[in-house]
């Protein structure tokens, strides 16, 4: 962000740290002393939509501009985003994702791969890409007017996960407009195990059907294929049993999602020269899907017994 071309006098950069415990204070406390325009903010909460709404409050500028983690931004990113917000008439923009392996690892590469295909991720278009200017129904992290949060209040905190779908599609829902920018592009690192990608996108559908109460609708409707894959795989793995049409076609259904994935594997292994992919896209698609369709799941049952939405944190 230091090489951003945006005048640094008319910028500035608040951390909001959610209690630390490793030397990130340290180290963003070394660049406050060297920029006056970087600041260290305590977030006491620790989760994600407390930062948030603490680095809204204790903002100046007009211009609001999240920026997360795992990210490598361009030079531009500021002041582009800042001139299509006012180009535009929007009231949020955004970048597309360039997703990209943590490591050089077969398995890496499948994740980032997994992370960006529309069978892994849907219609997502920041995650897939698009090819001019368009509206979308939400964009990584945000630059927004600072008069949408004085219209439509803050980040939902009961959110820990998915706070900006939620937001995005209340912003939406009062008539305002987002815009994906697809010349400007985010280096997103994906996660670099199968269990951290499981987690990942296990609380992204915990908090779905939380999302979708206190909208009062879906805010998608691709959010519910994973459930409807996870649920399909148990109820027909118990109906099969009991008649040979219900098995073959319980077979069928898995033999295509296993033949989509190496077909995907077969042509991303052409690309990088790594057979293994081959075999390995059909095991990260299906742990994607089963992994957001067991939140999905649990996030229900949550809502229906009135439970508490409670997950670690990431600081």
């Amino acid at each position: 962000m230091l090489g951003q071309d945006y005048p640094s006098d008319d910028m500035e950069i608040l951390f909001v740290d959610g209690m630390s415990t490793d030397r990130t204070r340290d180290i963003v406390s070394d660049y406050t002393a060297k920029y006056n325009h970087i600041k260290l903010i305590d977030n006491p909460q620790h989760t994600v939509p407390y930062a948030l709404n603490e680095g809204i409050r204790r903002s100046e500028g007009d211009v609001v501009m999240r920026i997360d983690g795992h990210c490598i931004y361009p030079d531009n990113y500021v002041s582009t985003l800042t001139r299509y917000l006012h180009e535009l008439g929007a009231d949020n923009v955004g970048a597309v994702w360039n997703t990209v392996a943590a490591r050089d690892t077969t398995v890496c590469h499948a994740i980032a791969i997994a992370s960006s295909h529309p069978f892994g991720v849907g219609g997502s278009k920041h995650k897939i890409g698009v090819k001019e200017i368009t509206t979308t129904d939400t964009v990584p992290f945000g630059c927004y007017r600072r008069e949408v949060f004085d219209k439509i209040g803050l980040f939902d905190t009961d959110l820990t996960r998915n706070q900006d779908d939620e937001f995005n599609a209340r912003l939406t829902n009062h008539g305002g407009s987002i815009y994906l920018i697809p010349q400007l592009v985010i280096n997103y690192t994906a996660r670099d195990t199968i269990g951290k990608m499981c987690r990942m996108y296990f609380q992204y559908g915990l908090f779905k059907p939380l999302v979708n109460k206190k909208l009062g609708h879906p805010a998608t409707i691709r959010q519910f294929f994973p459930m409807l894959f996870l649920l399909g795989i148990i109820i027909g793995g118990i109906l099969s049993c009991f008649s040979d049409i219900i098995l073959w076609m319980y077979a069928a259904v898995l033999a295509l999602h296993m033949f989509i994935g190496m077909a995907i594997g077969c042509k991303s292994a052409a690309r990088l020269k790594r057979p293994l992919l081959v075999l390995m896209m059909p095991y990260v698609f299906a742990n994607i899907h089963l992994s957001y369709g067991y939140g999905y799941l649990a996030g229900i049952y949550k809502i229906v017994m009135n439970k508490k939405f409670n997950v670690k944190s990431n600081r």
